[in-house]
């Protein structure tokens, strides 16, 4: 069974293409908007993506050695995300499944972060720290769901550092070998102990961690200070209540998966904290933490195989708000490849 997944969630456009046998991934491409400066726009991302959609599925299936009727199925990610880029990759995979008569299944974006964390781990039953520009989820599976354990109450991990970036004048790109530009700046930096830790039940909050480091950077303090605090603070309480739901659920195995876990500081303290539980944790390849077409591959072989047949090209509509607490994963706790 060979599927090709489609990601457009966000800033990245990305084609994957997936086998159910080994070597497994047989194609990763992706195509990345960024802006010319300050933040990201979604009807210029849906542009973007509008120019470079079929050339992305043309490489992919290069890359693959394949043809397109060489498929089993399309897979496509309707959510969450940003609208006006969700719809250029539902356009895509509709078109694709229409003309070829091809199975169109929808993914969601959050379980495919998951499911290809889960792969790489070879976790069965993990604790999920999921953290990424949108979204900063601690869930676990129960019931024949991924459950939210805890998320933020407001900005996520992701685009707390972007902004503080952004709006601080430090230079993209924002991630750099493993560490983000806030980490950059940190080195030689000290704790400051009036910055807002905000850790509500089994929930963060990181909105007013962000407001007291940009007036502290109006005030004149050293921006290697407040970098510094802002990034402890900032993981250290994800880390809090990844423990929590660790100790609650007394299970064995955490993975850290979404585009911030490309973060070599995060994924230490997501080490450290597991040896203190005696839980299993094992990082996800840097390339893989991020959005790309592979996971949505993954995600869509693991429901076909589950009896999920899909949905005709005309049902395949978007959802911006599509939480993953509200997706069935039959499949579980099989990993993609097992």
């Amino acid at each position: 069974m060979v599927a090709l997944g489609i990601e457009s969630t966000a800033h990245t456009f990305g084609v994957g293409i997936v086998s159910d046998r080994k070597p497994y991934i047989l194609a990763d491409i992706r195509y990345k908007y960024t802006p010319s400066k300050g933040g990201i726009l979604p009807r210029e991302v849906a542009q973007y993506f509008s120019t470079i959609a079929g050339r992305a599925v043309r490489e992919a299936l290069g890359e693959a050695g394949l043809g397109i009727r060489d498929l089993s199925l399309i897979a496509v990610a309707l959510g969450p995300g940003m609208g006006p880029a969700l719809r250029i990759g539902a356009t895509v995979a509709r078109a694709l499944s229409a003309a070829y008569g091809l199975p169109l299944i929808p993914v969601n974006h959050g379980i495919a972060h998951i499911e290809i964390a889960r792969f790489f781990a070879g976790a069965r039953d993990p604790v999920i720290l999921y953290v990424s520009g949108g979204t900063t989820v601690i869930a676990t599976y129960s019931y024949g769901r991924y459950r939210i354990f805890g998320e933020t109450l407001d900005i996520a991990l992701g685009n707390l550092l972007d902004t503080f970036a952004r709006e601080a004048g430090l230079a993209p790109p924002y991630i750099v070998e493993g560490e983000h530009v806030v980490d950059l700046c940190a080195r030689g930096g000290r704790f400051l102990r009036d910055f807002p830790y905000t850790v509500k039940g089994q929930d963060v909050s990181y909105s007013g961690l962000l407001t007291k480091a940009l007036r502290s950077l109006a005030k004149g303090i050293d921006i290697h200070d407040v970098c510094y605090t802002l990034r402890e603070i900032a993981f250290s309480s994800a880390i809090e209540v990844t423990e929590r739901c660790l100790a609650h659920t007394r299970k064995n195995q955490v993975v850290l998966t979404g585009g911030v876990a490309a973060n070599s500081i995060l994924n230490d303290k997501a080490s450290r904290m597991s040896k203190l539980h005696h839980a299993k944790f094992k990082p996800i390849p840097r390339r893989y933490a991020g959005d790309n077409g592979v996971m949505i591959a993954m995600a869509g072989i693991l429901a076909f195989k589950s009896g999920l047949n899909g949905v005709k090209p005309e049902d395949a509509i978007i959802n911006q708000r599509w939480r993953l607490d509200r997706v069935d994963v039959p499949w579980f706790p099989r990993i993609f490849g097992e």
